[in-house]
């Protein structure tokens, strides 16, 4: 969770949070949420990018870290907070992202090292 926020950390000095929020003051609420996923997203693969430097430079991770930090991803998808409050599993209520997509993009950030491996927009706008 602390790789997260250091993850918006960076957003916010690459000035990429300040742009999505430019973006959503001109879109719908849908449109804007759906950024706002994007963005959460991103903070989780930048979170992944910075553990595998922090671990191949400084030997910082213990074993378990990572199965740790994926189940983590796991647990707090919007898809399972959802479900264990026992309200309807939505996407367009979603505020970080499903189980798979949180895991899916830290894993990224974890294996590449590369935070232009991060850019959850382009491939938003791929799909």
């Amino acid at each position: 969770m602390i790789g997260h926020e250091v993850g918006h950390h960076v957003q916010n000095l690459l000035g990429i949070s300040g742009k999505v929020h430019d973006l959503q003051n001109r879109l719908d609420s849908t449109q804007a949420n759906a950024l706002s996923v994007l963005l959460e997203l991103q903070a989780d693969c930048f979170a992944g990018a910075w553990a595998h430097h922090a671990d191949k430079y400084r030997s910082m991770l213990e074993p378990g870290d990572v199965d740790e930090g994926l189940n983590a991803a796991s647990a707090i998808g919007d898809d399972r907070l959802l479900h264990r409050a026992g309200k309807t599993v939505s996407p367009e209520s979603f505020t970080h992202g499903s189980s798979e997509q949180r895991t899916y993009w830290l894993r990224k950030g974890l294996d590449s090292g590369d935070m232009t491996a991060c850019d959850t927009f382009s491939v938003a706008a791929k799909k």
